[in-house]
């Protein structure tokens, strides 16, 4: 082999190490998490948030939640009760309130949710035009399997903006073909995590939102 042959193959094998292989494209639901601050979700150390929904005309239903990250507990109080438990019970310890913050949280950090849960398929329709707005959109439909969780089989269609932020959500129980349409505004960024903190109906009537949010 000649010598130029040589220096022409060690260039070649120091410049693919140099480049390494492609890192892979983030899924779609990941694109939406980092959206909102994903990468910096390890620095918390808490959320604490109280959860309003306008019931009726004249009534509103508060919770508040407090859910220590690193120590895995939750604190929970309403118009009668308060405590704290802990989220490594077992499933069948939980106590009541359990059901009511994942609810509320997946209002508030779905996109979140889009990483830190499993047994969900999804699909992506582009130029679809969302339910309240008509404006066209990417809608990412995540279906979760008949097994796990307090709802198995429901299905979520959101509908995203061009920075894979979500602009309106469709929640479909049990992947029924029939949802109710909300929005998703009122952004609001706490040590670099986004949080929507209003959501409203196809009326333009507030229907969920956020207050009293302090990270830690």
């Amino acid at each position: 082999m000649k010598i130029q042959t040589i220096i022409a193959s060690l260039i070649g094998l120091l410049a693919f190490h140099a480049c390494g292989p492609k890192s892979e494209e983030p899924s779609l639901p990941m694109k939406v998490a980092q959206a909102y601050g994903f990468d910096q979700f390890d620095r918390l150390n808490s959320i604490a948030y109280t959860w309003n929904v306008q019931v009726d005309s004249s009534r509103v239903v508060t919770r508040d939640w407090k859910w220590n990250i690193k120590d895995r507990t939750v604190y929970y109080a309403d118009a009668d009760t308060s405590y704290t438990y802990s989220l490594e019970l077992p499933a069948d310890e939980m106590p009541p309130a359990d059901k009511g913050f994942i609810n509320d949280k997946y209002w508030l950090m779905y996109p979140f949710q889009l990483v830190w849960d499993e047994g969900y398929s999804y699909t992506v329709e582009e130029e679809v035009a969302a339910p309240i707005s008509g404006v066209l959109s990417t809608k990412l439909i995540v279906v979760y399997n008949d097994e796990d969780g307090y709802t198995p089989g429901d299905a979520y269609d959101l509908y995203l903006d061009e920075n894979f932020m979500i602009r309106e959500w469709v929640f479909r129980r049990g992947n029924g073909p029939d949802g109710r349409p909300f929005t998703w505004e009122n952004e609001k960024e706490f040590q670099g995590v986004k949080f929507a903190t209003e959501h409203k109906n196809a009326d333009g009537m507030r229907f969920i939102w956020f207050t009293d949010i302090m990270v830690e």
